[in-house]
């Protein structure tokens, strides 16, 4: 009898597990058989978030999360202001900035970090800048326009030494790639670039003479402050907010992925037209410092206080009517959203 009543139990858990493992593939089958849902991500091809958007291609990251990203390529960024205006994307990258800007005529757009990686004033090694007061009578190339916000923070710091750069340095805008060649052909003495651009002369022998990061610091932000970011439409993010969450979550993984792997770099030189593989390892450095870490508390703290100083020197043309960031500028999901 007690035979029987234990082979009956063993039948009875061996039914029970058969039951699980059914119940467990018909769950796993139908997420499956679920059609991926479709993000409209606006990107430039030559930019990071290309890089980034081709690694979560290359690693099925994207399926993997059930995801479909269809990829808008973009001319510019300028392009991908148009484009989410007018809803042809879903996601674009721009800057905390321009999103309080946006809120503030009343679209309600809001954003989250991407990267914090601003760039520098980049001078010869073997020149005589060697810092933000030898800027004083020299030429300096800025890239991007009068309203580029490296280069409002850099005037700003500037002026808490009693440097004017604006009157007591010549300076010159101008296109990234242009300003990068009349550097190393030493037509000019020293440019404010982006990142990517910086590491590109730091590969050619020049030295970092203000890292921009310093000049947040100076102007009163905890950290290294991230002021480029995924934007998107509020109204988009609550719709969608499982979707936005997985696509961030892979966006993160991407981040990874290019910090950690150096497999993934030759593919990136060739896409940027570097030739020598050794600055791999550069523009992988610089990149990777850029991801940020901090709570979004933290990046936003930080932000009030850079716009309440991007506001003063550059008025309502930069920021538009309001003296301080709008409160929904940083994207704060809803708890099980």
């Amino acid at each position: 009898m007690t035979s029987l009543r234990a082979n009956g139990g063993r039948r009875v858990a061996r039914l029970a597990a058969f039951a699980a493992i059914s119940g467990l593939i018909a769950i796993l089958l139908g997420a499956g058989s679920a059609p991926a849902e479709t993000l409209r991500i606006g990107a430039q091809k030559s930019g990071t978030f290309g890089w980034e958007l081709a690694v979560i291609k290359a690693h099925g990251l994207d399926k993997s999360a059930g995801l479909n990203l269809e990829i808008v390529d973009l001319a510019n960024t300028e392009a991908g202001k148009i484009a989410i205006g007018g809803g042809a994307v879903d996601v674009i990258l721009s800057d905390w900035l321009w999103v309080s800007r946006e809120r503030g005529l009343g679209r309600k757009l809001t954003f989250t970090p991407y990267s914090s990686t601003l760039g520098a004033v980049m001078a010869r090694s073997d020149g005589p800048i060697a810092g933000l007061a030898d800027l004083n009578g020299k030429t300096l190339g800025v890239a991007g326009g009068p309203l580029d916000k490296s280069w409002l923070l850099l005037q700003a710091f500037a002026k808490r030494s009693g440097l004017d750069l604006g009157h007591d340095a010549h300076v010159v805008f101008g296109a990234p790639p242009l300003l990068t060649e009349k550097a190393a052909q030493g037509e000019i003495d020293a440019t404010l670039q982006f990142w990517n651009f910086c590491a590109d002369l730091e590969h050619r022998g020049f030295r970092r003479v203000v890292d921009m990061r310093d000049v947040e610091k100076g102007l009163g932000a905890a950290g290294p402050v991230a002021m480029v970011g995924y934007v998107f439409d509020e109204d988009f993010a609550v719709r969608n907010a499982s979707a936005l969450a997985r696509f961030l979550d892979i966006a993160r993984q991407a981040k990874d992925i290019l910090a950690n792997d150096d497999a993934q770099w030759p593919d990136i030189m060739t896409r940027i037209g570097e030739k020598d593989p050794s600055a791999a390892t550069l523009y992988r450095k610089r990149y990777s410092e850029g991801v940020p870490r901090r709570p979004i508390t933290e990046e936003e703290a930080d932000a009030r206080v850079l716009f309440r100083t991007l506001a003063e020197i550059g008025g309502a043309e930069l920021v538009g009517p309001a003296a301080e960031l709008d409160p929904g500028t940083f994207y704060k999901p809803k708890a099980g959203g």
